[in-house]
């Protein structure tokens, strides 16, 4: 007989998972920039957007074994999910768990436009998505990742926009976790617009009610998730804002009941990407910076973080 609800094997597994992902002193890699996205990093230092650059500058990346140390899950995209290693044909899901780091996947299918709203957009994908949860386990993945984007201005975001896409992440949370997948629920709140930062908390907060709402509704296993929820700040961050603003957050005085980390993709990899330059020759020194990045946001995740003036 189906149902809705986990068995306690399942509830334990997914437990682990999110445990581990969430240890203390460690954080994610977000390395599930598309095409179109990567280009927008590859561009800058003169890096030809190919998928064997992008392939080979990942293998860089994911060969850094120190770094796990300080990275606990690294996110894929399809793309990368599938790729291998240039020497002995491993699949990058296989190196990344060698070197002791869980694998996740990136499994919505972007921003459509949602209809009845002023261009608000819902998340796409829900429709194969027990199928391809099911062949990304089979293949490795341990943690699975879908973004919503809500925005701020001042006729949004819509109480339709806001429920349509809370329904959508508890739908996806809990066909991932029936496929044995911890997934990270991701509602974003965007920092472009002109409010302030109290009109940005108040959204902030009513997003996140709604959203555990829903997760609540569809019976998902609250502690075999991960939340990764915006900050409430204005602006893109570049790496030393990022680190800083991490290292602040786990500084205050108050009572935390989680463990506040990070999933950063730019502020893991800008530095890296201008060491690297797309030459083999610069491997070596564009790992050392991946790692000292690491390291100092681990440091941040702890509120241990001393920046260098």
């Amino acid at each position: 007989m189906t149902t809705c609800y986990l068995s306690k094997d399942q509830q334990i597994e997914l437990t682990q998972i999110a445990q581990s992902l969430a240890t203390l002193g460690k954080g994610i890699l977000a390395a599930d920039e598309p095409a179109d996205i990567i280009e927008s990093r590859f561009s800058p230092v003169n890096i030809e957007n190919t998928e064997e650059n992008r392939r080979y500058y990942r293998q860089v990346l994911f060969r850094t074994k120190e770094c796990s140390q300080y990275i606990s899950g690294i996110i894929l995209c399809h793309e990368t999910f599938h790729h291998k290693t240039d020497d002995n044909n491993t699949l990058f899901p296989c190196l990344i768990k060698e070197n002791g780091i869980i694998t996740g996947i990136t499994v919505d299918k972007g921003l459509v436009v949602l209809g009845g709203t002023e261009n608000e957009t819902i998340t796409q994908g829900l429709d194969s998505l027990e199928e391809r949860c099911r062949e990304y386990k089979k293949l490795g993945a341990q943690f699975a990742k879908w973004r919503a984007l809500i925005k701020i201005s001042h006729h949004t975001p819509s109480q339709l926009a806001i429920n349509e896409n809370a329904s959508a992440l508890a739908r996806y949370a809990s066909i991932c976790q029936q496929c044995g997948l911890v997934p990270i629920v991701e509602p974003e709140v965007s920092q472009d617009g002109d409010h302030d930062l109290e009109e940005c908390q108040r959204i902030s907060e009513k997003v996140l009610a709604t959203v555990y709402k829903a997760l609540n509704d569809h019976h998902v296993y609250l502690e075999g998730t991960l939340l990764k929820p915006s900050m409430v700040t204005p602006g893109g961050h570049n790496e030393e804002n990022s680190t800083l603003y991490l290292n602040a957050i786990n500084r205050v005085q108050l009572y935390k009941p989680w463990i506040l980390s990070f999933s950063y993709g730019r502020a893991l990899q800008s530095s890296v990407l201008r060491a690297w330059k797309g030459d083999k020759a610069n491997d070596e020194q564009a790992r050392k910076e991946f790692l000292r990045l690491a390291k100092q946001n681990s440091l941040a995740s702890m509120g241990k973080y001393e920046a260098v003036v």
